[in-house]
This record gives C-alpha cells, sequence and structure tokens, in this order.
C-alpha cells in the first residue's frame, strides 16, 4: 500500500510517526512521511522517504514572542500565536503536502497534521487514518487532555463535552487558515464552520501510540479504536555516544537527566542557574540537553555534563531520574527506561502526562514551569532518588512497557484495511 505520513510539531511531535513509518516500510509498504524541513535528517537516519513542507518549526518555537508565551504557559495565548504561524505556512504546507501525497492510497495524521490532512484527504479522495499520541476521541472517563486548565475528573457528560470543546478550540483557531488553503490552492469549498470532522466519522481504525499501561483504554470508545503501545524509534545501530559522555557516566554515580526539549526559554541562562542550584543542594550529578534553547550555560561544574542532544533511548537507562517538561515522547522513554521521572510542565497535554506519571507512582508531583524554584526542584530529586518504592514501581511499569510492540501492533492493523 502507498502511504502518506503527515507528522507536523515538534521533535516529540513527529519522532513516533517516523517509527510507525519505518515499521510500515518494513512490512513493505510505500511510505512517505510529510514532516518540517527540522527533521529530514531523522527520517533519512532510518531510510525513510521524506517530503518537507517549507519552513522551520524549530525556528518558531525558538522566536522572542514563542518563548515569552512558553513561560507564562498560556495555551489559548498559544494556541493563538500557533495560528497566525500557521496562517502564514498552510498555503506551503497545502502546496508541498498536495504534491508529497500524489498517488497514495491512504493517508495517516495526528492532532498537528489533521486539519491539513482532511483538506488533502478531500482534495485526493483517500481516506484518512486516525492516529494520535494523546487521548484525542471524546470520552466520559477524564476530561480533554489539552484544555487550558487541568480540571478534576468530571461527570461523564461533562468530560465528553471538554474534549469536544478542545476539538473547537483547535479547529477554530485553524479555520482561517484551512480555508485560505482550501480556496487558493486546493479549490474546494470551506470547510463548514464547525470544522471538517465530519470526514473522521469514516469506518476506519483510529490509533493510539500510547501505553495501556499508562492510559487503560476508555470502556466507552468503540471496538475501533485501539491503545496500542507506544511508537518508539530507537537509535539507529551505528550510532555511539561521545567518549566524553560515556567517560562522565562511568565516572561516578549515575547522574540525573534535566532536558526540557523543545520548550524554548527567555532566560536560558538563568534556568540553567536555578538547575545548578538545585543540584548543588542534592549533591547529584547530571546530564543536562539544551535542547531548543530551553538551557544555555557556557561554564558547568565537572559534575555536570551539557550537550546539545543524546538518544533518549540510549541515555535514560544510564541515569537515576530524568527531569523534562512532560512533552510525550520524553514522558514514553523516561516510562520505558524504568527510572523515576519529574515532570516541569509548561503546557498543552504535559500537565495531563505529569498528573499519569504521579498517579501511576512514578515520579514526585509536578512542579509546573511558573512555580519552579531551586528548592523545589532539588526537593523532588531527593524523593526521585531516595524513594525505593517508587523506584520499584517504575522499574516494573518499565518492563511492562517494554514488553509491548506498539508499531507492530499498529502496523497489524494497518494491514488488515480493506481499501
Amino acid at each position: 500500500m502507498r502511504i502518506a505520513i503527515i507528522a507536523l510539531g515538534s521533535r516529540g511531535d513527529v519522532q513516533p510517526y517516523v517509527a510507525l513509518g519505518k515499521g510500515l516500510s518494513d512490512a513493505g509498504h510505500e511510505v512517505r512521511l510529510v514532516t518540517h524541513e527540522d527533521f529530514a535528517p531523522l527520517a533519512a537516519a532510518h531510510g525513510l522517504a521524506c517530503h518537507t513542507v517549507r519552513g522551520s518549526v524549530q525556528a518558531v518555537a525558538e522566536s522572542d514572542e514563542m518563548r515569552a508565551l512558553l513561560a507564562k504557559g498560556n495555551f489559548l495565548a498559544i494556541t493563538a500565536r500557533t495560528a497566525r504561524e500557521a496562517k502564514r505556512a498552510m498555503r506551503h504546507w497545502a502546496e508541498d503536502g498536495l504534491a508529497a501525497c500524489l498517488g497514495v492510497e491512504l493517508l495517516i495524521a495526528g492532532i498537528g497534521g489533521l486539519f491539513i490532512g482532511l483538506a488533502l484527504a478531500e482534495k485526493l479522495d483517500v481516506p484518512l487514518m486516525q492516529a494520535y499520541l494523546v487521548p484525542f476521541t471524546p470520552t466520559g472517563e477524564f476530561p480533554g487532555v489539552l484544555l487550558p486548565v487541568t480540571l478534576p475528573r468530571l461527570g461523564a457528560g461533562v468530560n465528553r463535552l471538554s474534549h469536544r470543546m478542545v476539538r473547537q478550540v483547535m479547529w477554530q483557531g485553524s479555520r482561517a487558515a484551512d480555508n485560505l488553503a482550501r480556496r487558493e490552492v486546493l479549490h474546494l469549498p470551506a470547510a463548514p464552520f464547525f470544522g471538517p470532522l465530519h470526514r473522521m466519522q469514516q469506518r476506519l481504525p483510529v490509533l493510539y501510540g500510547f501505553s495501556p499501561t499508562v492510559i487503560p483504554r476508555p470502556a466507552d470508545w468503540d471496538d475501533d479504536t485501539h491503545v496500542t503501545g507506544y511508537w518508539f524509534l530507537d537509535s539507529p545501530a551505528e550510532w555511539t555516544p561521545p567518549p566524553a559522555l560515556s567517560a562522565f557516566l562511568q565516572d561516578g554515580a549515575p547522574p540525573v537527566y534535566i532536558g526540557f526539549g523543545s520548550m524554548s526559554n527567555r532566560q536560558p541562562e538563568e534556568t540553567a542557574d536555578l538547575v545548578l542550584r538545585a543540584l548543588a543542594q542534592t549533591g547529584q550529578r547530571a546530564v543536562m540537553l539544551t535542547g531548543w534553547a530551553g538551557l544555555r550555560k557556557e561554564k558547568v561544574p565537572d559534575s555536570i555534563y551539557m550537550l546539545d542532544a543524546v538518544p533518549h533511548d540510549w541515555l535514560f537507562p544510564r541515569v537515576a531520574a530524568v527531569v523534562h517538561h512532560g512533552g510525550v515522547g520524553t514522558t514514553a522513554a523516561g516510562l520505558r527506561a524504568g527510572v523515576p521521572s519529574i515532570l516541569v510542565p509548561f503546557f498543552g497535554d504535559q500537565p495531563f502526562w505529569a498528573e499519569r506519571v504521579r498517579a501511576l507512582g512514578v515520579g514526585p508531583a509536578a512542579i509546573p514551569r511558573r512555580e519552579l524554584t531551586a528548592e523545589r526542584l532539588a526537593r523532588a530529586m531527593r524523593e526521585a532518588v531516595a524513594d525505593e518504592a517508587l523506584r520499584r514501581r517504575a522499574a516494573e511499569i518499565g518492563a511492562r512497557i517494554r514488553a509491548e510492540d506498539g508499531v507492530g501492533r499498529a502496523v497489524a492493523i494497518v494491514a488488515a484495511l480493506n481499501l
């Protein structure tokens, strides 16, 4: 089958779809990944055909305005800013996406590629298969994951309504850009005011690339909605760590990992200083990743190793605990490694994953980014490193996740389609 996977967003949003695409390709399907220019090297490293859409998501994330919004953590303001960027980029996404998807028999998209995917599916008259990394199908069991505030578990009807509200917030923020692309590039009629989501009612299975160990499948989802397990992308076999990093890891007790991924920061030096003060209070060694300008420091003590990036699947099993922003990809990697997690959520789905980590008993209570202090971080690190019950639970959850084959199960579901 000829398949195009539309994956837009940060690295954590895109990497699981690279894993899914690689699994489909290994099973004999012809797969094209449609993503930002930033991630073409990632796709190439795993032998996946990549068709890029113009523009750099990293450049947007590292802009001064986005850094300020991330510091405040206001989901609605971030959504509005993203919508403005999408309106500027949507023409290119539609042009480049249309060229990339010509001749395919199936489109696959998650939240990042959903609306452009629906428009392309309509233009090309091909089915769209939903494949998400966070809960997006309405359920009465818990509130909408992308709500701008964390709500308690409410009644089933209110929970379902909150999921629909999230969908509408996302759609209304994208509607102007979507209709521009439909009118000027795809020559389609405008989508209905409340969105083109009726196309999602087609009877194709819906895939969820997270672990049932972490989120049990809601009982009110229909039989064609599958929680497959995470879609992990392991490092290429030829990858080797920098010798200095290997030497650092061997030269003492396991360090703590600290990194905020794609969460850029208005004050990366001050954030790094805060982290260093927390480490000094605990006497803990650490590996710090700069990410997309989330942390920055020219000189660090010998007990700290700082670098730009390193594969989580290689590093996390070698550390005592992981401190991060709560993105779905980093959260999954920390859970699979079987070590405690300390989450510092900024916005979006990150508070949801932080609460799941706490509820599973594999990490301390989250520290929202706006409430992060050296003292609170030091306290959480002491708990994560010293609490034996927490560490045993993290190891148990990690073993269960490692026994799952999320990509294999998703590939089998796609292979069973009768298109």
